[in-house]
């Protein structure tokens, strides 16, 4: 089970937020036991909504990277104004849906 606890979100910056930890390289792609960022479960499920772990693991392994992408940087910019308690509702992005 990931870990879970309350806090702030390494990517939005929300407060009081749950958190889960998110492998900055994916466990997949070698990241076992390299860097990780507690992020909020919207900020993380939108992560791997929009990105395969070979992309991220390319080229979206550091928070930077992350929040400079124009895909997740809109996202970021919306999330950081919504309520703590907010469920969103996350979609794969079309070009992920194809790569499958």
């Amino acid at each position: 089970m990931p870990k879970q606890t309350v806090g702030h979100c390494e990517l939005c910056g929300r407060q009081n937020v749950l958190l889960t930890e998110h492998h900055l390289t994916p466990k997949e792609e070698g990241g076992t036991f390299l860097l990780t960022a507690m992020l909020c479960i919207p900020c993380h499920k939108q992560i791997h909504a929009l990105y395969t772990n070979q992309e991220l693991a390319a080229r979206l392994s550091g928070i930077e990277e992350l929040r400079r992408d124009p895909q997740l940087a809109k996202f970021v910019k919306w999330i950081r104004k919504q309520p703590a308690a907010k469920l969103v509702k996350t979609r794969k992005a079309n070009e992920r849906k194809k790569k499958r």
